[in-house]
């Protein structure tokens, strides 16, 4: 039809304007008009779900956040980073080692000469004694809260007397678990290819030997229990306070440093005290003050281990060089005489051989901790991107279908203005197809 009208008017003499009316008069009557349309209004508040973006959707994703990063932690702090303990504790008690190994970088070749040489499982030795030892010293914690007045936990807000008991209580619970340290800590840096494999209830059987022979002459060189409690006493005491007052301060720092942003932006979200984001910030002060704890008392953990291994003819791993193996031999009559000793013979580094196991066992335990966040993060947003598509009903969309939509016919070979301030516009209907159900 518009097809026929351009060939009559591209064809037809315009000096006569009433004939070109008549022409647009004939091609109106051939066109199908709307009478009526009954279009009713579509109400996008009734059924539908806008979801805007903002610090909501932040809380919503630290919901998930929160939870999955506090069991990354949990795997990578007793699990994951075991391999990197065996190789920090086997540099400590090696008095002999000719390298310190305080450099990460140092311990790569020989981790790739062990592998080789012993197989993957050589670093991942003691880890079910050391899992059980810890199991152990909560169940100890736990009884003890139960059967006297001390508190297992406390606050900031705890009394002196509080703080005292609790205290007290932890001191207990170390000097009883003592030998099973030091038991565990046989079964952890003992090389594989020169002694037997421990059974799964083996360090709960050294332990309890060294505990019933209390005060009596031990075999060899080795130490009674009563003169390794009180360094171990001190070294879990100070080690817990250290974590305990550090993991403190970080978290309010942060919980201060998040209120500043939040201000700074002009406004104090609702949800910055949230359950999810206490939990992030717990997570995070913690690693902050494990690892502090962990580097200041270094040098006592060093000395502590050289003790428990004394007299029990344990063979380890040369790390040297990654390859064979040597006994510790050692004569400490105590925690003092060993430190000078250690002083004497192998200078401060001494103190702090296998300190890269140490950054490396961290730098392990961050890169999961982000990974898992990042991970969480992306996954919880794609989903929630997914979620906010505009629910509308079906019988509304269909009204939406049928909105109608006005055209202009173009026309050829027409540069007058007349055309297009007199040609009404035609509309032309778009009905959805409906597939029977």
């Amino acid at each position: 039809m518009a097809g026929a009208l351009d060939r009559q008017v591209g064809s037809s003499d315009f000096s006569d304007p009433w004939s070109y009316l008549e022409l647009e008069r004939k091609a109106n009557q051939q066109r199908v008009r709307p009478n009526e349309l009954n279009v009713l209004p579509i109400n996008l508040s009734t059924n539908s779900t806008v979801v805007s973006p903002g610090v909501e959707e932040d809380a919503d994703v630290s919901k998930h956040v929160g939870p999955s990063v506090s069991i990354a932690t949990l795997i990578a702090e007793h699990l994951l980073s075991h391999p990197f303990v065996v190789l920090r504790r086997q540099c400590q008690v090696h008095h002999n080692s000719k390298a310190n190994h305080t450099l990460a970088i140092t311990l790569v070749p020989v981790i790739v000469r062990l592998h080789k040489n012993q197989g993957f499982t050589t670093l991942w030795k003691g880890l079910g004694s050391s899992l059980l030892i810890k199991g152990m010293s909560l169940a100890i914690e736990d009884l003890l809260s139960k059967v006297t007045p001390w508190p297992k936990e406390i606050t900031w807000h705890s009394s002196l007397k509080t703080l005292s008991q609790h205290i007290l209580l932890k001191s207990v619970s170390l000097a009883f678990m003592t030998p099973f340290y030091s038991a565990s800590l046989v079964e952890t840096v003992q090389s594989d290819i020169a002694s037997e494999k421990p059974g799964v209830f083996d360090v709960f059987k050294g332990g309890m030997f060294r505990l019933v022979r209390w005060g009596t002459p031990q075999k060899g060189r080795m130490l009674p229990v009563w003169a390794l409690i009180f360094p171990t006493v001190v070294c879990g005491l100070l080690r817990y306070l250290l974590k305990v007052v550090v993991q403190n301060v970080a978290s309010r720092a942060i919980h201060l440093r998040n209120r500043f942003k939040q201000e700074k932006r002009g406004a104090l979200h609702k949800d910055i005290i949230s359950k999810a984001s206490n939990e992030e910030i717990e997570n995070t002060s913690s690693f902050i003050g494990s690892l502090s704890a962990d580097v200041i008392c270094y040098p006592l953990e060093t000395i502590l281990h050289r003790l428990y291994l004394q007299g029990t003819r344990t063979i380890v791993d040369n790390l040297d060089s990654g390859m064979g193996v040597i006994p510790i031999l050692t004569n400490y009559e105590g925690m003092v005489d060993c430190y000078e000793s250690t002083i004497s013979q192998e200078g401060v580094l001494g103190l702090y051989k296998g300190f890269g196991a140490l950054v490396f066992q961290y730098a392990v335990q961050w890169a999961v901790i982000k990974l898992t966040k990042f991970f969480v993060t992306e996954i919880s947003i794609l989903l929630k991107s997914n979620s906010k598509v505009r629910r509308v009903p079906p019988d509304q969309e269909l009204l939406m279908d049928a909105q109608p939509s006005v055209k202009t016919p173009q026309t050829k070979n027409l540069s007058s203005s007349f055309y297009a301030e007199n040609n009404p516009p035609y509309y032309s209907f778009s009905y959805p197809s409906i597939t029977p159900m």
